[in-house]
């Protein structure tokens, strides 16, 4: 696809295949990582990442090299960089998508890193389903090694790395820096909060760097042009580099899009994405995956980059872009969202293991025309008391529910005068309403999916 922006991470994109190591070499390919083994010192690598500005791409922005920072200074032992290609946020797919477009710029990138942090093994964490992108970066990866890019003395000096991928067992809990660990290492996978940071105690209780993919394929730009050219590349002053936007939902052209940081919502949907179907108007959108809040069009200018989102009271996370038009019953669409994180949550707190089952009954009552006034206070009070949740996994859950109730409480409403979905949708299946249910304080509560014969 041709886009008319700068392309640095999607440069090398061909239509239906992943570019080749010929091909990236050929284009500059790996330039940045003969020019800084045995020529740099890892400390001038990461005060490069520092001075760009460089955030992370998974979701919370923290910034890079800030992160490496973490590594407790004079630590002697193993170091290790976990590369979260996990992705499995619904809407989400621009990590699949880049690993399919250029496998080498990002074994370049977890290279940089590695060489900034002193790091020994490099493990690609990568979702179940993507098992097809597991097998291109174990051949690709085998590729490098026989090049003399990975393995021991790589480039001929004294530096020594490898990249191993490793296949999740599934959940999306897993894509949690602290329970990704621990799903590494063989225990359950619950986050861990409060004490030592990942960068400090991680992987076998050793100092590890947990970023996404995304992240880590930005750095052979970083290191081979300077910091600089990479904060102009973004629109804004608060944004640096490029961006990959996933697009899906209700648009003429769903895709995975690289743009400028800071680019207004409305150019990515309208100039890039195509626009809307015939006959069509966007009624909201998620601009940054499932955890984050619905946005009416009135919002749709707001610029693209951390700090413009949550000024607005908005989110970017992962920019993953979903699209609804003016037939889309939101009360539906945040039903189906509670259903996957209900699924999802690992169960350890209280507001999570509770809180979600408990919204989405009352979302289902409400959808099936069952609701009743005093249930949109409830679901409010419930989505804010998930906000206290022990990770951040329900706080984000809750997003979507409070954005919801904030921009679209009259479609709330409706679904209760109409006693029915105004937009035909089907009742959804009522666990416990016809197999019976536990009566307590705050109201029915339906019997446990693997109970219920429904």
């Amino acid at each position: 696809m041709q886009v008319d922006a700068p392309q640095v991470l999607f440069k090398n994109r061909h239509l239906g295949r992943p570019a080749t190591f010929d091909e990236y070499r050929a284009g500059g390919g790996y330039e940045a990582l003969y020019a800084t083994i045995g020529k740099r010192t890892p400390q001038e690598v990461l005060d490069i990442v520092l001075a760009s500005d460089l955030r992370g791409r998974g979701g919370a922005g923290f910034p890079a090299g800030r992160k490496w920072q973490g590594i407790p200074a004079g630590y002697v032992g193993p170091r290790y960089v976990v590369v979260n290609t996990d992705e499995m946020e619904p809407g989400t797919f621009k990590d699949r998508v880049l690993v399919n477009v250029d496998p080498h710029l990002v074994i370049e990138g977890i290279l940089l890193c590695a060489y900034a942090v002193s790091a020994t093994l490099g493990v690609c964490f990568i979702r179940p389903s993507y098992e097809a992108d597991a097998v291109l970066l174990e051949r690709e990866t085998q590729v490098a090694r026989d090049k003399g890019l990975l393995g021991k003395n790589i480039l001929g000096t004294d530096f020594s790395f490898d990249i191993h991928v490793h296949r999740s067992a599934g959940r999306y809990i897993c894509g949690e820096a602290s329970a990704q660990i621990k799903a590494i290492s063989g225990l359950r996978p619950n986050p861990r909060k409060g004490g030592p940071r990942t960068s400090v105690k991680g992987l076998w209780d050793c100092p590890t760097i947990v970023n996404n993919l995304e992240t880590l394929a930005n750095l052979p730009g970083i290191v081979k042009n300077g910091p600089d050219w990479f904060k102009s590349l973004a629109r804004t002053p608060t944004g640096a580099g490029t961006k990959l936007f996933s697009v899906s939902g209700r648009i003429a052209k769903p895709d995975c899009y690289e743009l400028p940081m800071g680019i207004p919502l409305r150019e990515i949907l309208f100039e890039h994405a195509g626009g809307m179907p015939p006959g069509r108007a966007i009624k909201a959108v998620i601009p940054g995956g499932a955890s984050t809040p619905f946005m009416p069009e009135r919002l749709l200018d707001l610029p693209m980059d951390f700090d413009a989102m949550k000024k607005a009271g908005q989110r970017l996370g992962t920019a993953s872009i979903m699209v609804f038009d003016q037939n889309t019953c939101l009360v539906g669409a945040t039903l189906n969202l509670i259903e996957f994180f209900t699924r999802e949550s690992c169960g350890w707190c209280t507001p999570c293991r509770e809180g979600l089952p408990y919204v989405r009954h009352l979302l289902r009552l409400i959808e099936s025309g069952e609701g009743k006034e005093e249930h949109i206070g409830m679901i409010r009070d419930m989505a804010k008391v998930m906000q206290s949740a022990y990770c951040a996994f329900a706080p984000g859950a809750a997003e979507p529910i409070l954005s919801l109730l904030t921009h679209f409480e009259a479609e709330v409403r409706e679904h209760l005068h109409q006693r029915k979905c105004p937009f035909g949708n089907p009742p959804p299946a009522m666990h416990g309403k016809a197999c019976g249910t536990r009566p307590v304080a705050f109201g029915p509560t339906p019997c446990p999916e693997d109970q219920c014969p429904i």
